[in-house]
């Protein structure tokens, strides 16, 4: 019934419903994703996977290939966008799919801008339609939202892309599906197994899209039947009637309904900083205490003692001993030493930090970061006096909302003054969003050789071709 309903929104989803506020969202995303992407494909995780990829196929980078790579860089950052109550990044899955087929050069068929834009969409509302379906629960249960989830999302944006029909698309979903895949604990555990979710589900997605259009089937109750999605991998779903899984299909068709052709793209946050996006709010509080600070007659030599106080998920970030960058963008302490003691927080910031052996021994000797003098014992100092706790009151507050408040207190020489600040919608959020321009600076951030002015032909793309457009940008 699930992948029915999602087939028939894909075949009937045309360029001239969607709004122009999601065609301009659609805009930022891909701005987005290409600054992320560009900077990705120089991480250590992209150079593994292109190097492994070139062995294994002598250099054949076919359009499977090409997704897997495109997808594991997109992600490889923790700069990806995503969204909150679907906790998912459709970015990284719906863009790479997307740059696979239109950069193959083997596939005799154009594509229009138009059908940009219809995959786009197609591949976010997938993602976050059924990323809300099943989350929190599928989250709590340990698996990956962008990994699983994602599988469909790329399935639906190929699907798409590719024109399939009715029965083709079901077959595609129904194929993703039993692909799908990626458990938390490669996340958390700091592995590069985070991005590797990525590129499967990019490469799956693919595959089972150009496997339907040959005629493999899939199966249309692979989502909601007796041994399907929802019962192997929600076992807790808000849609069981019993304890015996029998799921309420009429809740579930209700659910759908209720949420086609509501453009969930308007909603997606973009991030600023390259950390878990649980550890955002923390960020933000941190940046706007450590102002209070620098205006003030003290310095951060001052602070006695950081408590964070944060929903469950935000809390359970906290590893005070990261041993590789990896573990870095997980861990809530170091994120908020970091915030506290530099001047800026990021890419660049980071890898000078880890360079200089942020996670190693103590150094004493003094360090430039950003032109900003420091050393890393004032980092870990900062650390030694954070505290993390989980807070009922601002759980309750999520998915809705991604609370976090930090408390500094002062030494007893300034009375043992405290300060605080709560963050409930990190920077990036729809509630509180970057600008354009804000998306831009962390485009030329990350690529600073990069001329921006290629970029300028994406604010006016619908009036171009495609391929025009990729060539003026770059891409191909």
């Amino acid at each position: 019934m699930i992948i029915n309903e999602l087939s028939k929104f894909l075949t009937g989803l045309k360029y001239e419903d969607i709004p122009k506020e999601a065609i301009d969202k659609a805009k930022i995303c891909f701005l987005d994703y290409l600054a992320v992407y560009n900077k990705g494909l120089k991480t250590e995780n992209s150079q593994i996977a292109i190097d492994t990829i070139s062995a294994l196929f002598s250099n054949d980078f076919n359009l499977l290939n090409k997704g897997f790579i495109y997808g594991i860089a997109s992600h490889s950052l923790d700069l990806d966008d995503g969204h909150r109550l679907a906790q998912i990044h459709p970015g990284a899955i719906v863009f790479s799919t997307i740059l696979a087929i239109v950069c193959d050069e083997q596939l005799d068929f154009e594509i229009s801008t138009k059908k940009f834009f219809e995959s786009i969409i197609c591949g976010y509302e997938v993602s976050i339609l059924l990323g809300m379906l099943v989350n929190p629960e599928h989250r709590n249960q340990g698996f990956h939202t962008t990994g699983t989830i994602g599988t469909l999302a790329a399935g639906a944006t190929a699907s798409k892309l590719l024109d399939l029909d009715l029965n083709q698309i079901i077959n595609c979903l129904g194929l993703c599906t039993t692909q799908s895949s990626g458990l938390l604990e490669s996340d958390h555990a700091g592995t590069m197994g985070k991005s590797l979710h990525v590129g499967k589900a990019v490469y799956n997605g693919l595959l089972s899209a150009f496997l339907a259009k040959n005629g493999f089937s899939g199966g249309e109750s692979i989502i909601d039947g007796k041994e399907g999605f929802i019962t192997a991998m929600v076992t807790k779903s808000k849609f069981n009637k019993s304890f015996n899984n029998n799921l309420d299909k009429d809740s579930i068709k209700k659910f759908l309904d209720e949420n086609f052709y509501k453009f969930h793209i308007n909603e997606v946050y973009i991030k600023k900083f390259p950390f878990c996006r649980h550890i955002h709010s923390a960020i933000d509080s941190t940046l706007i205490l450590k102002h209070y600070i620098e205006e003030s007659p003290k310095d951060i030599n001052a602070i006695d003692s950081i408590q964070i106080e944060t929903y469950k998920i935000a809390s359970e970030h906290n590893n005070f001993s990261p041993i590789n960058s990896q573990e870095l963008k997980q861990s809530l302490p170091y994120a908020v030493a970091i915030a506290l003691v530099c001047d800026d927080l990021n890419l660049d910031t980071i890898e000078e930090l880890l360079e200089h052996g942020l996670l190693n021994d103590l150094d004493d000797n003094f360090i430039s970061v950003d032109n900003q003098s420091i050393t890393i014992k004032n980092i870990k100092n900062i650390v030694d006096k954070i505290s993390i706790s989980y807070s009922k009151p601002l759980d309750i507050l999520t998915p809705n909302e991604r609370p976090a408040k930090v408390i500094i207190k002062f030494s007893d020489y300034f009375q043992g003054e405290t300060i605080d600040h709560t963050t409930f919608y990190p920077l990036g959020e729809s509630e509180n969003p970057l600008s354009k321009e804000d998306v831009l600076d962390k485009f030329q951030g990350l690529n600073p050789n990069f001329n921006l002015n290629n970029l300028k032909i994406i604010e006016d793309m619908e009036f171009f071709s495609l391929k025009y457009t990729f060539q003026k940008i770059g891409i191909i």
